[in-house]
């Protein structure tokens, strides 16, 4: 039996959706079962449109310094990481509470969000996962 990660992506910034990415990916190339919670900022991260990098605002001066890196190293973005974890099997969940506070429905989140769910449907999903906060 596949070991099991449960994220709970709270942030919409992207160093914390960058840290997401990284750990779901590499979760699902090992084989095991990854879950994403996206809950308040993660929620709206993940919404239809252009990803924009948006980072904390003490950190707001090293965007073009990130961007740069990144292009240079080939690292893709946390949307592609997290493509590339769904194509291994993630799924990624959207709350259903902040989704009714924030008047998103499903038409208007990203392809990449498999679904809406509440808080205990996740929990009882995550059942003996690792479970980080993010």
């Amino acid at each position: 039996m596949a070991n099991k990660l449960s994220i709970i992506l709270f942030s919409g910034t992207t160093d914390k959706l960058m840290a997401a990415g990284v750990l779901s990916q590499a979760a699902a190339a090992l084989g095991n079962d990854v879950k994403i919670f996206a809950t308040f900022w993660g929620v709206l991260s993940l919404t239809k449109g252009e990803k924009k990098m948006l980072l904390p605002k003490e950190f707001e001066h090293m965007k073009p310094k990130l961007m740069e890196s990144m292009k240079a190293h080939n690292v893709p973005s946390w949307y592609d990481m997290i493509k590339e974890a769904k194509a291994l099997g993630a799924k990624v969940y959207a709350c259903s509470l902040i989704c009714d506070l924030f008047g998103i429905g499903k038409d208007q989140l990203d392809p990449i969000v498999d679904d809406i769910i509440g808080a205990a449907a996740f929990i009882t999903e995550s059942e003996g996962a690792q479970l980080l906060f993010i």
